[in-house]
């Protein structure tokens, strides 16, 4: 990816977090071309936010691609799993390529497949023989246990501790320091409250809170 220009989507915390992660990674050599940071509805906190770190807002993602004729690399810097699919298939639609970030601080295990346009902040740990899909996020001092699943559009929220033989479904939040216990399976679509603890198989799209979990 070296020398490739790249654009960030979404220009709220998440996305200026994921220019931090660039910024480190350039740090220790990747040399990517940050071009600037699209979004549709941004706040002017946000906006007043990345002029002071000389970062340029390029305007909206519809209207970005419509002036683009180079294809171009893009990371989804958004939190929720479904807003970052739509967004998604509007920029592979266009021909456009997902970068995937990993910061130089984060711990990555043996018999890792990372799908392509995750993002991996500092302090996230990964075990062996983990699978994760396309564009997750992966925030920081979250933990993957060994031989877990993470399909799709995953977003693992700091400090979330996933278990062992875990299987997460595509379009799941995990919540910040929640807890999924060895061997359970989360269904599509599913959002796991912050600080719950799962402890039993979770069907799709519910809604997991408290410590058991309940829904």
């Amino acid at each position: 990816m070296t020398g490739t220009p790249l654009v960030v989507v979404g220009a709220a915390g998440t996305g200026r977090e994921t220019l931090d992660i660039i910024e480190a990674m350039n740090q220790a050599g990747a040399g990517i071309d940050v071009l600037g940071v699209l979004d549709d509805f941004p706040a002017p906190a946000h906006l007043e936010r990345l002029e002071a770190r000389s970062v340029p807002f390029l305007g909206s993602v519809d209207d970005w691609i419509a002036s683009r004729s180079d294809p171009c690399s893009f990371v989804i810097a958004i939190a929720w799993p479904q807003v970052r699919r739509a967004v998604a298939d509007v920029f592979e639609g266009a021909g456009h390529h997902p970068a995937t970030l990993v910061h130089p601080k984060a711990v990555i295990g043996s018999q890792v497949n990372l799908g392509e346009g995750s993002v991996v902040y500092a302090g996230a740990q990964i075990s062996t023989n983990v699978n994760v899909g396309r564009y997750a996020i992966l925030n920081a001092q979250c933990y993957i246990g060994h031989d877990s699943i993470l399909d799709d559009y995953v977003s693992v929220n700091p400090g979330a501790r996933i278990s062992g033989e875990v299987f997460c479904g595509q379009d799941v939040l995990i919540g910040g320091s929640s807890t999924i216990l060895q061997g359970q399976s989360i269904g599509p679509r599913t959002v796991i409250g912050a600080s719950a603890l799962v402890t039993r198989n979770v069907p799709g799209g519910v809604t997991v809170k408290g410590v058991p979990g309940r829904w």
